[in-house]
């Protein structure tokens, strides 16, 4: 898996074993690093830096090292998610104006804006066959998860409950829709089974965020807080086992599970 750690000025992308453990610095710098995704050959993550005074899109190499900027569009370059096949990848682009979600194949070339409303549209997620795409959009006056084509097209809300509800990662099998809610101003774990609708809220946290699915969909990884300390736990899908794989003093937060890979 990746996460993102601060301490003091630094920020960190760390690449570590599904248990937490044999823990490695990928990229370390000043500036801010948020939102990594892996892709799913496993050899590489996406994620958005700040180094150059604004938000862009690069990818690197997890075993090389080698970076290069996928996105540095005029505005904020953001939110990238890996199609399943690895060949394209969701941003969130605000070089038209408002910020909106469009694709981009991997190499940079035919970038393609997906949605058109007049809302913040962002943190775009895959179905797991890639026909859909699940993401955050204000249109309907807070955020909600939404879905769409994966090629555009009309999109369909998917969240009622509350008013305020991001962050959507699919389960591998696509049967089920992990999120973060708002509850009395708590951010809480969610999930939905897509086909019924029906929502578990499975932590009783305060400050849940990034949650995302492991390779087997039997687990949960996401960042939280407990005794004033940032900790990645994983929870089972119904909330009942829930395990801290770090604590840390440092700021931890995003971590995204890496996809199976033969050795």
């Amino acid at each position: 898996m990746a996460y993102v750690t601060k301490a003091g000025p630094r920020y960190s992308l760390v690449v570590a074993d599904a248990d937490g453990e044999g823990a490695r610095v990928a990229l370390t710098s000043p500036d801010p690093i948020i939102s990594p995704a892996w892709a799913p050959n496993g050899r590489e993550l996406a994620y958005v830096s700040f180094e150059s005074r604004k938000a862009t899109v690069r990818i690197q190499d997890v075993q090389t090292g080698h970076r290069r900027v996928l996105a540095d569009f005029k505005g904020t370059n953001s939110a990238p998610a890996w199609s399943p096949d690895g060949q394209q990848l969701a941003l969130s682009l605000s070089r038209e104006g408002g910020t909106q979600l469009f694709v981009i194949n991997r190499d940079g070339s035919g970038l393609k804006r997906l949605t058109q409303s007049g809302a913040i549209d962002t943190e775009a997620s895959y179905a797991p066959d890639g026909s859909k795409i699940y993401f955050v959009s204000d249109r309907g006056g807070g955020p909600q998860i939404y879905r769409m084509p994966a090629s555009g097209g009309a999109a369909e809300r998917v969240t009622f409950n509350g008013n305020y509800n991001i962050s959507p990662a699919v389960s591998p099998d696509g049967r089920m829709l992990a999120f973060i809610t708002r509850v009395s101003g708590a951010f809480r774990l969610c999930v939905m089974d897509l086909a019924s609708g029906q929502v578990q809220q499975i932590s009783d946290a305060n400050d849940d965020e990034s949650p995302a699915f492991s390779p087997n969909g039997k687990l949960i990884v996401y960042a939280s807080r407990a005794g004033g300390k940032e900790v990645l736990m994983t929870t089972t899908l119904d909330g009942k086992i829930k395990t801290p794989l770090l604590v840390t003093l440092a700021e931890v937060r995003e971590p995204t599970w890496g996809p199976f890979t033969r050795q």
